[in-house]
């Protein structure tokens, strides 16, 4: 039976953000072609994006809905580039960012940041991901080649060397780019370019650990994607070669390895990685809280160094990891022989890395809206394992659900609106599932997803049954109204309890979290084919 993929991945060591040659907007006022983030652009915000600038970067992220939209979306970021458009940076650079406004000032780098897998400790996702979402960022980068939108990663810094350079450099250089978007905030940015600054950015970064505070999806998308590329360079390195004299031959030639360009196209210039950046082995399994821990890499396991390289030979991917292949029963019993695995630009996804502890996170709810669920019939299914009362409007209603302690969630579709709390304890427990952690059990979202949406309405917590709005609640009761629904308003997860729950090992159910202030989309932009 054939050999079936089964490719090694390059591992980090530890936290890495490296360098790349950003691509940016040719424009005198770059607010008018940038965005929010994607998942956060309803359909009639769309048209105002394109009102403020043809050009704008909304073409790429949000690109139609006909099944040639990706194809699209590629066609117009190769436009952009060959016309002037978008121009790239000369020379590879980690950019700080700045974000000022009322009440609002972070800063942090953005720059490629090596993929690391959850059980690496890491990258520590806190979140669920749905299929949907995840197909459709997968599909957008396969197609374009690029990381339109970098993640939101925090990490505690404790004014460590990154947070230091990032504070220095805002303080007293002229940015290469600024821009006030319509929402009040002024966006600034600034090229890190000196290899002694930027070797010192990832000494200090390395034994940390990051939390993905907003991308999940396109995080699972990175890793995805970098299954891919590795599996079709393994499937190369596989396939039978045969000498000019039809003899086949022993052993793949070099220019099949995974390694090779015929294999890694888009490996090239300035976008090759520095494979120091990638090597000595597996972060270690600290599970303690990444803000105040720095999860120190544990030692190389013995004979795990690949001979002359520096590296360690990568780990298989566990089957439930997105992208992961279950081995087969039909694997040989010798594996062919190890090729180091050298890091390509599908390794790495870009990144916003912020130090929480000098810039601390806002933490907004994620409001719920069921269309199929009638308001009366809401209220009157929760009266047998809530406690219910009833407030006046939308703004009374709020201020209670403030006040709350414990599980307590709103629900309005207009006029007046009611107050869940105090659930019945012995359904509770009944309903909550015994395999996770007190503090998993105790989240809201968890409550909302595993006891109030199946047990007393009889419905799933997924992407046809519930609609999901941000921050806004006023906005979740409009569509309530407008679908004959009702919203659900919660009160937002504290922070402390995700960054206990994600060093567990935990995730939060999907859209538990939103975190800000999120980057905006546009401002600085990353191909994967870049030379």
């Amino acid at each position: 039976m054939p050999y079936m993929a089964n490719p090694e991945l390059p591992i980090p060591d530890g936290l890495v953000l490296r360098p790349f040659r950003g691509v940016r907007f040719a424009v005198d006022n770059p607010a008018e072609v940038t965005s929010p983030p994607y998942d956060l652009i309803e359909e009639t915000s769309v048209r105002e994006l394109l009102d403020s600038h043809p050009n704008n970067v909304v073409r790429l992220i949000l690109p139609g809905a006909d099944r040639h939209r990706y194809a699209e979306a590629r066609q117009t970021l190769d436009a952009w580039l060959s016309s002037g458009v978008l121009v790239a940076d000369e020379t590879p650079a980690v950019y700080v960012y700045e974000q000022t406004g009322p009440g609002l000032l972070q800063r942090g780098l953005i720059g490629d940041v090596g993929l690391a897998r959850p059980e690496q400790r890491v990258i520590l996702p806190h979140e669920d991901v749905m299929p949907g979402p995840v197909s459709d960022r997968l599909a957008l980068m396969r197609v374009t080649e690029a990381n339109l939108e970098p993640i939101f990663l925090l990490y505690e810094g404790g004014n460590g060397a990154a947070t230091r350079l990032v504070d220095r450099v805002s303080a007293s250089l002229p940015p290469l780019m600024e821009t006030e978007t319509r929402d009040g905030v002024r966006h600034r940015l600034w090229a890190v370019t000196d290899p002694g600054e930027l070797a010192s950015v990832n000494a200090d970064l390395r034994t940390r650990q990051a939390l993905i505070a907003d991308g999940h999806h396109r995080y699972a998308t990175y890793l995805a994607l970098q299954r891919e590329h590795h599996a079709t360079a393994h499937s190369q390195a596989q396939a039978p070669h045969t000498s000019e004299a039809g003899v086949p031959n022993p052993q793949p030639p070099d220019a099949a390895s995974p390694t090779s360009d015929a294999a890694s196209p888009n490996l090239s210039g300035a976008d090759s990685p520095n494979p120091q950046l990638l090597h000595a082995g597996a972060p270690g399994t600290n599970a303690s809280n990444p803000r105040t821990s720095k999860g120190t890499p544990s030692a190389t396991p013995p004979n795990s160094r690949t001979p002359g390289t520096g590296a360690t030979a990568p780990h298989a991917p566990k089957a439930d990891t997105p992208g992961a292949e279950t081995p087969g029963e039909d694997l040989p019993a010798v594996s062919p022989p190890h090729r180091p695995v050298e890091p390509g630009p599908w390794d790495f996804g870009l990144a916003l890395l912020v130090d929480s502890s000098s810039y601390p996170p806002d933490l907004k709810a994620i409001h719920r809206v069921i269309p199929k669920l009638p308001l009366e019939q809401a209220v009157a299914k929760a009266k047998g394992a809530w406690q219910v009362r009833e407030h006046a409007d939308l703004a009374e209603g709020m201020a209670a659900l403030a006040d709350a302690t414990g599980p307590a969630f709103l629900l309005s579709a207009g006029g007046a609106a009611h107050l869940l709390t105090d659930p019945d304890p012995e359904q509770l427990e009944h309903a909550m599932p015994t395999d996770r952690s007190s503090r998993w059990r105790s989240l809201n979202t968890a409550v909302l997803a595993e006891f109030l949406l199946p047990r007393i309405w009889g419905m799933r917590d997924d992407e046809q049954s519930v609609r999901i709005v941000h921050h806004d609640p006023a906005a979740a009761v409009r569509l309530a109204r407008a679908s004959g629904g009702t919203a659900v308003l919660l009160n937002p997860l504290a922070v402390d309890d995700v960054l206990t729950v994600a060093a567990q090992g935990e995730r939060v159910p999907r859209k538990s979290t939103s975190f800000g202030p999120k980057p905006r989309t546009g401002l600085v932009l990353r191909t994967l084919t870049l030379g």
